[in-house]
């Protein structure tokens, strides 16, 4: 969806919107939800008006620091705990707080970020609490491993943690290959595979890579990769995992094409399946999501610029429920009613 909406279509959508923003008195976006001793908590990117113009690379979303969400079940009100980290806590990095994620082991609290550095190049660092709302401590240095954007950290089974990240465009994911950086590298071609997620595992204390990061393989229903031109289907961005009746459930965001779709899997590294959309577009040009599970109903958070009136930069997060039918696979949902 474009910029620019019509007033009338605005206040259409906003009378027929399935969830309403779970708080209004700031702008937030790209939630990651989890549920920490029994309560959920909501890991969103803090958007503000930096004043920056609008281009391909997301310069305008000029994101300074995060604020931690908390409910204590899904129709309870949602507690802002105010600023958790600021960019200017954090030494290696310079500006563009995008979208967060968190985890918790062992009594302590992780908030996975990425962030520009000084050069221009996301990186993606670790901030520590002993709660849940922080206030986190940054680690001095980023990742060493890491790169690009939307951090997204799963708690496995058996006790491992898997870290998943990147997107295109903004999120300088075409630059890399084989994990290195190279500006002259691209996008492949409409008819070559596209570019895949990465994801590595975490050490034992959360603060590095145990391995050497791996790209993940989405295929299409003949098992084939799916194709960088095949914008409906391809990852853009905003990868999530989590794990329903033994599969894996990798999700993300489409990009341009405005899609939350996902694909499934049976090893935390895939390869991926390709199994159709979650969320149709909303208002705004990004889409963004994390799906968690509360009491035995399942959730999905995600966000919309409805409450901005259609700014892409300020947007506002949402939940609701989601289903799956008997087969497992996830019924898609519309953010409007018809």
């Amino acid at each position: 969806m474009s910029d620019e909406f019509d007033p009338q279509e605005l206040q259409r959508l906003k009378s027929k919107a399935i969830s309403q923003p779970l708080v209004e008195h700031i702008y937030t976006a790209d939630p990651s939800a989890h549920v920490f001793d029994g309560k959920i908590y909501i890991y969103p990117s803090h958007d503000i008006d930096a004043g920056i113009p609008f281009n391909d690379n997301g310069d305008h979303f000029g994101m300074q620091d995060y604020h931690v969400i908390s409910m204590d079940n899904p129709e309870a009100k949602a507690v802002d705990h105010g600023v958790a980290l600021d960019v200017n806590d954090v030494k290696w990095a310079e500006r563009q707080m995008w979208a967060p994620d968190a985890a918790h082991k062992d009594g302590k609290y992780y908030l996975y970020f990425p962030a520009k550095k000084a050069d221009g190049i996301f990186q993606i660092g670790v901030a520590v609490s002993d709660s849940p709302i922080g206030p986190f401590v940054p680690e001095p240095e980023a990742i060493k491993a890491s790169y690009s954007i939307d951090p997204a950290v799963f708690e496995d089974d058996d006790g491992n943690y898997y870290m998943y990240w990147g997107g295109i465009w903004g999120g300088q994911l075409q630059h890399y290959r084989n994990n290195q950086y190279n500006a002259s590298n691209q996008e492949p071609q409409d008819n070559e595979p596209a570019l895949g997620p990465i994801v590595a595992k975490l050490s034992d204390d959360m603060l590095e890579c145990a391995e050497a990061p791996k790209e993940i393989q989405i295929l299409d229903e003949n098992g084939q990769p799916i194709l960088a031109g095949d914008h409906d289907r391809r990852f853009f961005e905003a990868s999530w995992m989590h794990k329903y009746n033994g599969k894996y459930y990798f999700s993300y965001s489409t990009g341009d094409t405005h899609l939350i779709c996902y694909a499934t899997g049976d090893t935390p590294y895939g390869p991926f399946t390709y199994q159709g959309p979650i969320l149709t577009p909303v208002v705004g040009w990004t889409t963004h999501h994390s799906i968690c599970e509360f009491e035995g109903k399942w959730y999905l958070f995600y966000h919309d610029s409805i409450l901005s009136e259609g700014v892409t930069h300020l947007r506002s997060v949402k939940m609701t429920e989601i289903s799956y039918d008997a087969n497992g696979k996830i019924q898609t949902l519309s953010p409007y009613q018809e």
